[in-house]
């Protein structure tokens, strides 16, 4: 909108200093950060605590403190004296996050007059004439000498700026101050906008018998504000918050950086969660997502397990045909213990697999996302379906049988899976059946195990370049 893009060059040229929106005001900027400290939650939500060195006097002072989130929680906002707490009251507290833009002092000066700026084409010959802005939804309706005009082309002059517009995100507080001369002050509060995920980095070996893991902390910052070289804390576990009925806004797009160097977490229990601490100080600068190391381990032993997977809904009826070929489900697994540098609870996340091909490029094998893992758990990880491994499953018999109380339905049906392979090496596979009801295994050409109250489970090797038979008959009865 050609109105509101000429407003750029008046602010440019008014070059107002923040403190002069309110001449009663004591202004602390960033200049007077001593330190800040971030601890960031899993689900939008950040604890900031930002210390200051402020002169005061004596008396009710409002004290702006600029360059806070635009996206904090003013009813979680506590500002205290740190050496002398009973020297300092806060009596009220303003959050001013409407910020000084072109569109916005437009609409603060609705229903009001400005002076408006305009260029013969021909002469370029400046006039000046009054407007009144009576709208700026969806563009500027302005009367100008009698005439009502949408949108009018022109250089925008207003007397003033407007009352709580600010440059920066202000939490303006009122304070009884008893002590005079230079105070350290902390200021803690709740905010959304920064977040944090955690993701991992996997390279398999040839033999796919042992693997590589780096682990990366994404941290995303858009909470209208930068965090220069900020101790960072973040906290893995699910924390219960009272949410308010609103709809989520759509982030906006956010610069990527990666930490220059590789900076190892430490990590402690915290409650009933896991806090981990970065080593050294760190800035996070507004719309940025940015990358530190969590953890490195090297040569962690993996298993690799090729499944096939039935479903349950066949041992209730007769099937003429039971789908298409099956494939096998590729996983790989290993141990979260203290060998190979693992043994950290890992926050969860996705890891994404990597495994090299023969002239050495790494290329991408699959991905999976794990759960909060605490320390000697396993990790299993899902990464796609096997390309050269198939099955297909036959039922050769479906036949209702008597039943007897406590029973309503029972029935005995017969499957044939044959299992093909066409890699030039043996394989092992999986095959796992889920078995509804009360069941019993009458005939079995391999020997099952039986895994879970419903499931079992058969391990069949294939021949290279070959194949292999399972047949076995059920007994389900519910």
């Amino acid at each position: 909108m050609n109105s509101l893009r000429s407003l750029a060059p008046f602010l440019l040229a008014c070059s107002i200093p923040p403190a002069s929106l309110d001449a009663g005001e004591l202004v602390s900027g960033i200049e007077d950060q001593t330190g800040l400290a971030i601890t960031i939650y899993n689900n939008d939500l950040a604890l900031i605590k930002d210390r200051r060195t402020t002169n005061l006097p004596a008396g009710n002072i409002n004290l702006a403190i600029r360059g806070v989130s635009a996206k904090m929680r003013p009813e979680t906002a506590l500002l205290r004296n740190i050496n002398q707490a009973d020297t300092l009251q806060v009596l009220e507290q303003n959050f001013n996050f409407d910020l000084l833009t072109p569109a916005k002092i437009l609409e603060k000066y609705v229903g009001q007059s400005v002076e408006i700026v305009r260029m013969n084409p021909a002469t370029g010959e400046e006039t000046q004439q009054a407007a009144t802005i009576l709208s700026t939804n969806n563009g500027v309706v302005a009367k100008i000498a009698g005439r009502i005009e949408t949108n009018p082309t022109g250089r925008y002059i207003f007397p003033s700026i407007p009352e709580n517009l600010r440059d920066k995100p202000t939490l303006v507080t009122q304070i009884n101050n008893t002590a005079t001369g230079t105070q350290e002050l902390e200021l803690s509060y709740l905010s959304r906008g920064l977040g944090w995920k955690a993701d991992y980095v996997v390279e398999l070996n040839s033999t796919d018998d042992v693997l590589d893991l780096t682990g990366w902390v994404t941290l995303t910052n858009n909470s209208g504000a930068s965090y220069p070289r900020t101790r960072l804390q973040l906290v893995a576990g699910d924390v219960h918050q009272v949410r308010e009925k609103i709809r989520p806004r759509r982030a906006a797009a956010l610069e990527m950086s990666i930490a220059e160097a590789p900076a190892s977490m430490r990590q402690e229990a915290l409650f009933e969660y896991h806090l981990y601490t970065l080593k050294h100080p760190t800035t996070i600068a507004d719309n940025q997502t940015k990358q530190v190391s969590l953890l490195n381990a090297s040569k962690v032993p993996v298993t690799k397990e090729l499944v096939f997977k039935g479903q349950d809904y066949y041992y209730r009826s007769a099937y003429q045909s039971l789908g298409r070929p099956l494939k096998a489900a590729v996983y790989i697994k290993f141990e979260n213990q203290d060998s190979h540098g693992m043994g950290m609870p890992l926050p969860k996340g996705i890891v994404r697999v990597y495994k090299r091909d023969s002239s050495g490029s790494a290329q991408f094998v699959g991905e999976d996302r794990i759960d909060h893992t605490p320390k000697n758990e396993s990790i299993q990880l899902k990464l796609g379906e096997a390309f050269d491994v198939t099955a297909r499953k036959t039922q050769l018999d479906y036949t209702k049988v008597n039943f007897g109380h406590p029973y309503r339905y029972a029935a005995e049906s017969a499957y044939r899976i044959e299992l093909k392979n066409a890699k030039s090496t043996p394989i092992g596979v999986k095959v796992q059946e889920p078995i509804p009801g009360d069941w019993k295994i009458i005939h079995e050409s391999s020997k099952h195990t039986k895994i879970a109250a419903g499931l079992a489970e058969w391990q069949i090797e294939i021949p290279a370049e070959g194949s292999a038979v399972l047949e076995y008959k059920v007994l389900v009865r519910y």
